[in-house]
């Protein structure tokens, strides 16, 4: 697991042992990276049930402003902690230990919404009714959502909308978009 380019480019993360955290691939993180490339110089970003911690510190490489990572996991935010360090892009994060969803309601704004929790369960599902019901995303705000590929997610309501569905073997990541202010411009 490396970080693919930027400041950042070719370092290498540390990841958590055991079954429990499941890293995304190098080729579905360059892939994703590759759809949203244009999207992230400037932009504050989440890296929801964060794990090591690679999809938040790979958009800080490529110029997010500020990530903020979220996990329930002490394990988990110590390699975040430790990953942030080796390569040098503690000014730009916040690192938050506890429960994903209720993080939710804390009421803050992001560009860049990173989500891949365990497959099992309803996770995935929760947080997207509850960043589009809460109505986190910022205007022309981005979600990626990395799932197993025969994941249904939830319909979403304007202002947000489905973008594109892309698949890679046995994965799926889907980016939603969220619409401006149109109308006032």
């Amino acid at each position: 697991m490396r970080v693919i380019t930027g400041s950042a480019r070719g370092r290498r993360l540390k990841e958590l042992t055991g079954t429990e955290t499941r890293p995304t691939t190098d080729k579905v993180k360059e892939s994703m990276f590759s759809i949203i490339q244009f999207d992230i110089e400037g932009r504050r970003a989440l890296d929801l049930f964060a794990g090591t911690g690679q999809l938040g510190i790979e958009a800080l490489s490529r110029g997010a402003a500020e990530c903020i990572f979220v996990d329930h996991r002490a394990d988990a935010v110590e390699l975040i902690r430790e990953n942030v360090r080796l390569c040098g892009l503690e000014d730009r994060t916040v690192i938050r230990r506890g429960d994903a969803l209720a993080y939710l309601r804390s009421g803050e704004k992001f560009d860049l919404i990173f989500l891949d929790p365990p497959y099992a369960g309803d996770l995935l599902n929760a947080a997207m009714e509850s960043i589009t019901g809460f109505d986190i995303c910022r205007q022309h705000g981005i979600i990626v959502a990395e799932s197993a590929a025969d994941h249904v997610l939830p319909p979403v309501q304007p202002p947000y909308r489905l973008y594109r569905e892309y698949r890679y073997g046995k994965i799926k990541l889907t980016v939603y978009r969220r619409s401006g202010n149109e109308d006032d411009e």
